[in-house]
């Protein structure tokens, strides 16, 4: 029976392998290929874990963060097939479209196919579509032959099933290749790229040896104060938690025997500090013989800060960088992914440009595709030191993260080009262009809106995309506004100022218009939105 799986598993890879073949016969570079005629099949899934699922508040409304692809509709000889889990409000697709630049909303639309499973259960997108033999039928009916491939949010086994099943390729690195965007595979890469990371240990896969290496770790660095543990994979900085060394000042390098230090390590790990707030240890301990786990060393620095870079791998093995951002972290101890600053730091972007591409050939070595980001943590140096920033890289992400969004958003809606030589974004009309991005501008207040709701607001305070001087907002996750008080969006400006003003004032407005007394002030009178009484 295991010999059967193996061997059906194995027949899929090399079918899988085959499908990816035809990107590279197809590819010349990532700004031609969007412009060919092709059917792209988009499915969001975000194919975590349902125990990790059930961390993410409004998880189901992830699957709308690629709605940024209907701007590729922008080209008049795409098509597009977009699938969900639940179906999608129609006005946040009129949002989408009206965005186009030069492309009448109708001649759009007829080229947008949408699609659902109608499953709003934990199951991730992917399967509820396997699971769906008819709901198969009709997407594959729908693309043409040689003509169509699909892109996804993360690439596992699941979405190389749905690539081999349809027989289209999939633009996203296989599966059997995400090993490198784990934990320890990053560290290996980064090893491998002779890049500087923190000291940490090797994967583990029991409690005993995890406080076996957390002690190697703090007697190769007695000065430690604080150890990071890290599920080998996370999502969002889900998986990492903090073990506080000055808690057992006892079982410290000069004051206890290596024996003594693993028993106070193992009953210190009870104690840890979790990222996510619903974390709590027995789940924590218990993924630990799943998934593994490594120590590493918590950076520690009065001005600590965490930049990313954001690159591509063509199908022909192109390393292209993409983006540098200044991550918005929060958490107990700043590890949870809240949101992002473009461009990064001027004082390290470029550095993290080179550190990226220095990544982005050993993957493209390995066999990846597609999208990667790495992220740094950068701490200020004394006055007087040769460089004013540390960098340390802490991780690799093989799939699109919290960043891509809003940096594709910014690059269709601008028809703009990103600058290497300054690391600066530049509109088609030479603008330089900056944005704040975040998933979560959530608020209990906000709960109740709905997304018709948001366009009366946006409207009336003119807080959407102004296409003639390319600034403004751009929303994302408003089907998660109604039930979890929680949206998107994406503040593009001519400067980082303007994008924060920008930003700011959306927080306002939406405080002022949800404001328990705002609608007996007659705030709320001016809705557009037009009433139909045929609704059944």
């Amino acid at each position: 029976m295991q010999n059967s799986l193996n061997n059906s598993s194995s027949a899929q890879g090399a079918q899988f392998r085959q499908l990816q073949k035809q990107l590279r016969d197809l590819w010349s570079s990532v700004d031609l290929f969007d412009q060919d005629d092709y059917d792209i099949l988009v499915v969001p899934s975000v194919s975590l874990d349902q125990r990790e699922l059930r961390k993410i508040k409004g998880f189901l409304h992830y699957e709308e963060r690629l709605l940024f692809s209907l701007i590729r509709l922008r080209n008049p000889h795409t098509r597009l097939v977009y699938v969900t889990s639940q179906p999608l409000p129609p006005i946040v697709i009129d949002y989408y479209l009206q965005l186009l630049p030069g492309i009448p909303f109708s001649h759009a639309r007829d080229r947008l196919l949408l699609m659902t499973a109608y499953d709003g259960s934990l199951q991730p997108l992917s399967q509820k579509i396997l699971e769906r033999p008819r709901l198969m039928a009709r997407i594959r009916q729908a693309l043409r032959p040689n003509r169509s491939y699909m892109v996804c949010y993360n690439s596992t086994h699941l979405e190389r099933e749905l690539s081999v099943q349809l027989g289209i390729p999939l633009l996203a690195a296989d599966p059997d290749l995400l090993c490198w965007g784990t934990k320890s595979g990053s560290r290996q890469i980064f090893q491998m790229s002779g890049i500087t990371h923190p000291d940490g240990s090797e994967l583990v896969w029991n409690l005993k040896d995890l406080a076996e290496a957390a002690a190697d770790l703090w007697e190769r660095q007695s000065q430690l104060k604080r150890i990071v543990i890290k599920l080998n994979e996370g999502f969002s900085g889900e998986g990492n938690a903090v073990l506080d060394l000055r808690q057992i000042p006892q079982a410290a390098p000069t004051q206890a025997s290596h024996e003594q230090r693993v028993t106070a390590l193992i009953t210190q790990m009870e104690h840890l500090s979790f990222q996510g707030s619903e974390e709590t240890w027995e789940n924590f301990a218990g993924r630990i013989p799943e998934l593994g786990a490594i120590a590493e060393a918590f950076i520690e620095g009065d001005q600590k800060r965490s930049p990313s870079v954001q690159g591509y791998i063509t199908p022909n093995g192109e390393v292209k960088i993409l983006s540098t951002h200044d991550q918005i972290l929060g958490g107990p101890d700043g590890q949870i992914y809240l949101g992002c600053r473009f461009p990064a730091d001027e004082a390290y972007r470029l550095r993290l440009q080179t550190l990226g591409m220095q990544v982005g050939r050993i993957l493209a070595e390995k066999g990846a595709i597609e999208r990667y980001g790495v992220d740094f943590v950068a701490v200020r140096q004394p006055e007087g030191s040769a460089l004013a920033w540390d960098l340390q890289a802490i991780e690799i992400n093989l799939r699109k993260g919290g960043t891509t969004h809003p940096f594709m958003s910014l690059k269709y809606l601008t028809n703009g080009r990103y600058d290497l030589s300054t690391g600066l974004f530049y509109s088609q009309q030479g603008r330089q262009k900056y944005y704040i991005a975040t998933d979560n501008l959530q608020k209990e207040r906000y709960r109740g809106l709905i997304p018709n709701d948001l366009m009366d607001i946006i409207t009336h305070h003119r807080l959407h995309f102004d296409s003639s001087n390319r600034t403004g907002i751009v929303f994302h996750l408003m089907g998660a506004l109604s039930e979890f008080g929680k949206l998107g969006l994406t503040s593009i400006g001519d400067s980082l100022q303007q994008a924060e003003d920008l930003y700011n004032q959306v927080v306002h407005v939406l405080d002022q218009e949800t404001d328990t007394n705002a609608c007996a002030r007659n705030l709320c009178s001016y809705s557009s939105t037009p009433i139909s009484w045929n609704q059944g």
